[in-house]
């Protein structure tokens, strides 16, 4: 890991298309303003790590729940029990 000591207004670059500026200091919080391409996704760690979860999640779900979903819930979902009398 690189540490680097910055002060307010002063930034490092990160490749050549990302900046981080630190914008404001105030106690033992930093605000950081990031500019980055459209296409260079960025996070907080915690919702980057709620996205993966979510991901890994989605991609174990079986294709008839899923379709299920699309269907809006029209019938019941696999192993539902039938309700109609």
């Amino acid at each position: 890991m690189l540490v680097l000591s910055r002060q307010r207004n002063e930034s490092i670059m990160i490749g050549d298309n990302i900046i981080i500026t630190v914008v404001d200091i105030r106690g033992d919080k930093v605000r950081l303003g990031i500019e980055a391409p459209s296409e260079v996704p960025v996070h907080r760690k915690e919702v980057y790590e709620a996205i993966k979860r979510e991901n890994l999640r989605a991609a174990q779900l079986d294709p008839a729940d899923a379709q299920h979903l699309v269907e809006g819930g029209k019938t019941s979902p696999p192993g539902a029990a039938n309700a109609s009398l």
